[in-house]
């Protein structure tokens, strides 16, 4: 069978495939997503590019530019246009000449990922106020493992939800694991949804994971998976509230564990 797209979701396709055993062979529909690259432009100059998965590309592009230092507050971001050729326009009130960035390629999966170096060593702020309880945390990680079929169906993608005011204010997903957190950081700086609040990926909690939730003042950074040292590093560095391996039934906090509450 030829390859077909999901029309209703444009997020996932079908394939053929061929299982193969040593008993023999059989077909079998697989659901693959879909990875498409975009280009991110700042009033109107082109500042990069991601392969992502083409849902919630409004929210990516400020996230985007915002994890690279381009944008520096939710206040900035005025109107944002995703072209279908392949090109999210952001439009904000940003100094016209910023001066070169030096970069620092991240790891990210493929090694695209870049910060510049003065948002990693640059000041962090302080987290806004934001105290979590171990029955939101539970009703938060069930709500974001089941958001979505499509991890289930294709085993390629990684989720990020954000709790709040005792809901799930907003959940994206991506190919990429910085790209489902950028997303949830465009959100937040297009005024969608509150900084004031937790944040529970799927993806390992790596340096510029964490530095992008610090920066826009987000106390409460959870994982279903592990941190890394320089992650760690962020996380105490900007006072936040570090979270790994969590379950609905228990969490590994690696730092300010007062802000999880019984």
């Amino acid at each position: 069978m030829a390859d077909l797209i999901d029309s209703a979701s444009m997020v996932k396709m079908k394939t053929e495939t061929r299982v193969l055993t040593p008993e023999g062979s059989a077909s079998r529909i697989e659901s693959v997503a879909i990875e498409a690259p975009y280009r991110v432009a700042l009033n109107d100059e082109e500042m990069g590019a991601s392969m992502v998965l083409p849902v919630g590309l409004e929210e990516f592009g400020p996230g985007f530019l915002f994890g690279q230092g381009w944008i520096t507050s939710p206040g900035q971001v005025k109107e944002v246009y995703v072209c279908s050729e392949g090109r999210i326009s952001v439009y904000a009130d940003v100094p016209e000449e910023q001066g070169k960035k030096e970069f620092i390629i991240t790891s990210g999966c493929g090694g695209t990922g870049k910060i510049s170096r003065d948002v990693l060593e640059g000041d962090l702020g302080s987290p806004l106020e934001y105290s979590i309880s171990f029955d939101e945390i539970r009703k938060f990680i069930m709500q974001v493992l089941k958001a979505s079929s499509l991890g289930l169906e294709t085993h390629c993608v990684h989720g990020c939800g954000l709790w709040s005011g005792g809901r799930l204010q907003a959940f994206y997903e991506d190919v990429g694991r910085h790209n489902a957190v950028d997303k949830v950081i465009g959100a937040i700086l297009l005024g969608r949804v509150p900084a004031a609040g937790a944040v529970y990926t799927t993806g390992r909690l790596t340096s510029d994971m964490v530095l992008k939730c610090a920066r826009i003042g987000i106390p409460i950074v959870m994982s279903r998976t592990a941190p890394s040292s320089l992650g760690l590093a962020i996380a105490r560095r900007a006072g936040i509230t570090l979270a790994a391996y969590a379950r609905p039934d228990r969490v590994n906090v690696f730092h300010a564990p007062e802000r999880i509450v019984s």
